[in-house]
């Protein structure tokens, strides 16, 4: 049967087929004289060259009606042997050819099917009414082999033309593939930049409010230290304009990782940043630190950058720890503080689910939550 899923084949005659039906109706009518050597025409040549011509009427409608142009063809075939023709390939031209269409654009199983039946056909026809003096292995042979070429060749030509269809269509696919990965790597690359935008302003802006109004606090009475507070508070901003010129930069190819690297080797001056708003941190290490990835090394950074701005931001303290633990293949971060915690806290919130996020990119976790002995403390585990 036809493939549904192929277009709609247009099955009007074309020239070309027009021209097919006229050459194979030429060959036809010599092939209405064709006798036996030493043997004479017994019957007429008229017969012969009308059922000829009505099988060549039915192969323009071959392509929209592959199967009764095999059955016109046929009977048109036998009715020819019938009379007495001898079956050449100048007679079975036609049907050859409308076997060929049926394989073409059918099954094999149809197409043999059709083969089949047709060289049935016409070995029975011709043992039964075919001239008597025809040798038998004409009768047998000659009707195959002629019948199964076509059919043979039709069945290649199907079979190449899937194949053909079937290798552009991976194609298609594939670059079909190749636009979606590289949509969601944009996806994930703007994704990953808007989480390095928060964790930048986030962290920088809650310093520079600190500072602002430490410097309002202390500058009627002690001018000194507000001038001092207000150096640091432009020291923030200046860092804070260069980690958003390289985060932005990203946009642009234009940073330069090898220059500015962010990692857990400026985790000392990422502690003392927050001593101008007025929390001290305490670094510890444990284990043999272990080297790690680019990006296990930024997340890394950037976890203990934004737990440090968090417990800025909303908790009661003075102090926090920041504790690396290695261990074979496992980098332990843990971020704790004490005094009070907001009753939200834990719940949420772009800070927490960008540490999330960052984290399970580099094949690691995170955790967050309440302490039992009061404060709050953040746990990443990262593979190194």
């Amino acid at each position: 049967m036809i493939d549904p899923l192929q277009p709609p084949v247009d099955s009007r005659p074309r020239p070309l087929d027009a021209a097919m039906a006229a050459a194979l109706f030429a060959c036809a009518v010599p092939g209405s004289l064709v006798t036996l050597p030493g043997h004479e025409l017994r019957v007429p040549w008229w017969p012969g060259v009308l059922l000829a011509g009505l099988a060549c009427l039915a192969l323009l409608r071959h392509r929209g009606r592959p199967r009764t142009t095999v059955a016109v063809t046929l009977v048109c075939a036998a009715a020819s042997s019938a009379l007495g023709y001898l079956l050449t390939v100048l007679l079975l031209g036609p049907l050859m050819v409308a076997l060929y269409s049926l394989a073409v654009r059918t099954g094999r199983r149809t197409a043999n099917t059709c083969a089949g039946a047709a060289i049935t056909a016409l070995v029975v026809t011709s043992l039964i009414a075919g001239p008597s003096d025809e040798p038998l292995v004409l009768k047998l042979l000659g009707p195959t082999a002629w019948l199964l070429l076509p059919t043979s060749l039709g069945t290649v030509a199907r079979l190449r033309t899937a194949c053909l269809d079937a290798v552009r269509a991976r194609a298609e696919d594939a670059e079909r593939t190749r636009e979606e990965e590289a949509r969601r790597r944009v996806a994930e690359e703007r994704v990953r930049i808007a989480r390095d935008l928060h964790d930048v302003v986030a962290h920088h802006l809650v310093l520079a409010n600190l500072q602002a109004g430490a410097v309002a606090r202390h500058l009627p009475a002690q001018p000194e230290e507000a001038g001092r507070l207000a150096l640091d508070l432009s020291g923030t901003t200046a860092t804070a304009m260069r980690e958003l010129k390289a985060t932005v930069g990203l946009l642009r190819h234009t940073v330069d990782e090898a220059k500015t690297p962010v990692g857990l080797a400026r985790l000392p001056e990422l502690a003392a940043s927050f001593r101008h708003a007025g929390l001290t941190v305490d670094v510890v290490s444990e284990g043999v630190p272990q080297p790690l990835s680019a990006g296990a090394d930024l997340t890394a950074y950037r976890i203990v950058q934004e737990a440090l701005t968090n417990v800025t931001k909303h908790a009661d303290t003075r102090s926090a720890e920041v504790r690396l633990t290695y261990s074979p293949g496992l980098l332990g971060i843990t971020v704790t503080n004490g005094g009070s915690v907001p009753a939200t806290a834990g719940q949420g919130g772009y800070g927490l689910v960008g540490m999330g996020e960052r984290a399970l990119s580099v094949g690691g976790r995170v955790r967050a939550g309440r302490r039992p002995g009061g404060g709050f403390e953040v746990v990443a585990e990262l593979p190194v």
